[in-house]
């Protein structure tokens, strides 16, 4: 086995300009600051062949190449769903099918990744000979079991701020939430109620507001959209619902939460986009559409939002000021938003004010009350609210995720079904910084992810993103702009700003590829889920 060597730290590249430009762009190819070609292994074969089933499927890749340092194979079935705990990072949540039969129940497990040993830096003498410092991989054994679903758990979701429940998400409708409990480093769970609204959920996100702690939103293949809040001591009803919304026509296919938890933007195969006002912010200040519900409302019937094929992936920028909605073609439409208060940027984190007292929601639902509104300064509507700010189209196939660096960058990280990932900067009227064709050989793009806090790497703050794909290979990129000794040989060509890839999971094909990720604050380990029915872990 060999070791990738850390590459030199980049030329820092010169911060853009704040300008936005009100008017509606279409970027076209010749305006791409960057183009990285990887060519894609044309005539390769696959690598679960028909005889390497036979010499034990699910086995063969770790074989052959593994960079991780540990793994988790309980699982009988592909793992769509991975979530990480907000105070407690070494502890991960899986879950999937418990067999590949249509009646086959799901199946989640809790692991704790502290068990996971470093390896340390080897000498160059250990590049030449792998076989000299061998090291084993740890395996990890659950401290828990997810059971009570009667098919696949395809999401998984830890309770901010403090991850005091876990819930799971099912394709049967169901969603479960366990109590969580930690004291010196050991920690428990304990099934606490159950919750079926909809006949199959395909995402479960938890609100970043501590103002409105534990509680979750979700999204259902009727169109439907829910928020729940947790409440134990409510031991007749724990699981509260806020707000239910049925805007969409179609299968409701993502979400995302504004950073201060008002809003909750959703999209859907009906190529229709919706930002909901969850907790009345808009409302007391008049800036909600005529449905009474939303801030913005765009349905295929505006023809300058309308995308043949549907919406797929949806993200909020960090200052609050727009939304992002990729979908079919690789098409992805930009749109502003009101502006509810002052400042939406993260702030240093402050001790949690007791909840306020329960008021009554729509349909007479129990909900918490908003808080103190904003001064009247911060009332002021942006005059890009709902306006469509730009129309992006540079990469060839639909948008399966959707990204934003953290502050003060501004970038917009975009992968798409045709395995390539494209860079935006918000700064420069959404100007393409780098498109990688190759970035996961011709295989779609399942994820891309900014590390939050690169403390580690001076320099690299906001730069940073990692992503992973159905060719079985998480990669790290350094998107400030490379230099020669950073260029790294990928299917007879080299790829731009690649820092490391780390493999393990079996890809292409049916079976193979990673389906999530994820990496914590700082980005130093990397857990992932894969279609092989394996969880592995890396290491930075």
């Amino acid at each position: 086995m060999t070791f990738p060597q850390d590459p030199q730290d980049p030329n820092h590249q010169d911060h853009h300009d704040n300008d936005m430009h009100d008017e509606n762009e279409i970027i076209q190819e010749d305006e791409i600051e960057e183009v990285v070609e990887a060519d894609d292994a044309e005539g390769d074969v696959a690598m679960d062949s028909d005889d390497d089933h036979e010499m034990g499927e699910g086995d063969e890749e770790i074989l052959l190449h593994n960079d991780s340092i540990a793994y988790f194979d309980q699982h009988k079935d592909s793992v769509f769903a991975i979530a990480q705990h907000p105070i407690y990072p070494q502890l991960i949540a899986t879950g999937g099918s418990e067999g590949e039969s249509d009646d086959a129940p799901g199946k989640g497990y809790v692991i704790d990744t502290s068990a996971a040993v470093s390896r340390p830096v080897l000498p160059p003498s250990y590049q030449s000979d792998p076989s000299a410092g061998q090291q084993q991989n740890t395996e990890l054994t659950p401290i828990f079991e997810i059971d009570g679903h009667t098919d696949s758990i395809n999401a998984l979701a830890f309770t901010l701020p403090k991850g005091d429940f876990l819930a799971s998400a099912g394709m049967d409708g169901r969603l479960r939430v366990y109590a969580v409990g930690a004291a010196n480093n050991q920690f428990k769970f304990k099934f606490l109620a159950e919750s079926q609204e909809t006949e199959e959920i395909n995402w479960l996100l938890p609100c970043p507001s501590p103002q409105f702690p534990n509680t979750l939103a979700l999204g259902a293949s009727d169109g439907s959209v829910w928020v729940f809040t947790i409440d134990p001591s409510d031991a007749a009803s724990p699981i509260q619902i806020i707000q239910s919304y049925f805007l969409h026509t179609a299968p409701c296919t993502a979400g995302a939460w504004s950073s201060d938890g008002n809003l909750l933007a959703t999209v859907s195969e009906d190529a229709s986009m919706h930002v909901f006002d969850v907790w009345g912010v808009a409302a007391a200040k008049n800036l909600c559409t005529d449905n009474g519900q939303t801030v913005v409302s765009l349905t295929e019937a505006d023809q300058r939002f309308a995308v043949e094929g549907g919406l797929y992936s949806v993200a909020i920028s960090p200052s609050g000021n727009f939304v992002a909605a990729g979908g079919a073609g690789g098409n992805i439409k930009i749109v502003g938003l009101p502006r509810l208060s002052e400042q939406q940027q993260p702030t240093q984190s402050k001790p949690a004010a007791r909840p306020a007292p329960a008021i009554r929601g729509p349909a007479g639902r129990r909900m918490p009350a908003p808080g103190p509104r904003p001064s009247a300064a911060s009332a002021e509507p942006s005059a890009q609210a709902g306006a469509i700010l730009a129309s992006l189209a540079v990469q060839g196939d639909g948008i399966e995720t959707l990204a934003f660096s953290p502050l003060p960058n501004t970038l917009l990280a975009a992968g798409s079904v045709d395995g390539s990932i494209a860079v935006y900067d918000a700064a420069r009227s959404f100007a393409v910084r780098k498109h990688i064709r190759g970035a996961h050989e011709g295989e779609s793009v399942v994820k891309v992810d900014f590390v939050k806090s690169a403390t580690a790497q001076s320099g690299t703050h906001g730069w940073l993103l990692t992503s992973c794909g159905l060719d079985g290979v998480v990669r790290r990129w350094d998107l400030r702009g490379a230099t020669a000794n950073q260029q790294t040989a990928q299917g007879g060509a080299q790829v731009s700003g690649l820092m490391k890839e780390w493999r393990g999971h079996r890809g292409g094909g049916e079976g193979g590829g990673v389906l999530g990720f994820v990496q914590g604050e700082t980005g130093e380990r990397v857990v992932t889920a894969g279609d092989d029915g394996v969880v592995l872990v890396f290491e930075a």
